[in-house]
C-alpha cells in the first residue's frame, strides 16, 4: 500500500514502515515519562492575597484566567497526561511563572511588584493576555470587556499603591 501512495521500492517501503515503528515505540515509551506537577499543598505565605488584599472578583478573574500559568496550583486538563502534549504544557506552565508568580509575589521587591503589576494592566489592556491558545481551550477564561477593564483597574490601582511606598 506504502508503495502504491507514495511510489516507493520495497526496500525503501520496508525502510519508512521501520521509521513509523520506531516514532510509535518513542510515543508509548514517552507516555511513561512525566513532568513534576504544579500543584502546591499549602498556600504560600509570598501569595498576593497574603500580601495584599484582594477584591473578590479580582480574585475571581485571578483565579479563572490567570491562576494556571502564573502561580502554584494549575488545574491540570485531561490532555496534560498525553505526551509530548504535558510536556509543551508544563514547559509553558514554567515560562509563565518565570514571568509572573502570583503565588511568590511576596519575594518581589517592591519596584518589582509595581513593575510586574504595569506589565498586567499593559497586557490585559493590549488583549495579550491571557494567551490565545490558552483561551482557545479554556473557554472559560477568556476575559469579557468588563473583566480587563477590572483587572486592569485593580493592577493600576495597586501598582500606585506600592510606588507610594517606594
Amino acid at each position: 500500500m506504502l508503495q502504491r501512495l507514495f511510489i516507493l521500492q520495497p526496500q525503501t517501503e520496508d525502510m519508512v514502515k521501520k521509521i513509523l515503528i520506531g516514532l510509535l515505540v518513542v510515543l508509548v515509551m514517552i507516555q511513561f515519562i512525566r513532568p513534576a506537577r504544579n500543584q502546591s499543598k499549602a498556600a504560600s505565605p509570598n501569595d498576593i492575597t497574603a500580601v495584599y488584599t484582594l477584591p473578590d472578583d479580582v480574585n475571581q478573574i485571578l483565579q479563572r484566567s490567570c491562576n494556571d500559568c502564573h502561580s502554584n496550583y494549575t488545574d491540570y486538563p485531561g490532555y496534560a497526561n498525553i505526551q509530548p502534549l504535558g510536556f509543551w504544557l508544563q514547559n509553558h506552565i514554567n515560562e509563565g511563572k518565570a514571568e509572573l508568580n502570583f503565588s511568590e509575589f511576596g519575594t518581589y521587591e517592591k519596584k518589582k511588584q509595581a513593575h510586574k503589576l504595569e506589565e498586567v494592566a499593559e497586557q490585559v489592556e493590549a488583549g495579550e493576555m491571557p494567551l490565545g491558545n490558552y483561551t482557545a481551550m479554556h473557554k472559560e477564561a477568556k476575559l469579557s470587556k468588563e473583566d480587563a477593564i477590572i483587572l486592569v483597574n485593580w493592577a493600576k490601582g495597586l501598582q500606585k499603591q506600592i510606588e507610594a511606598q517606594l
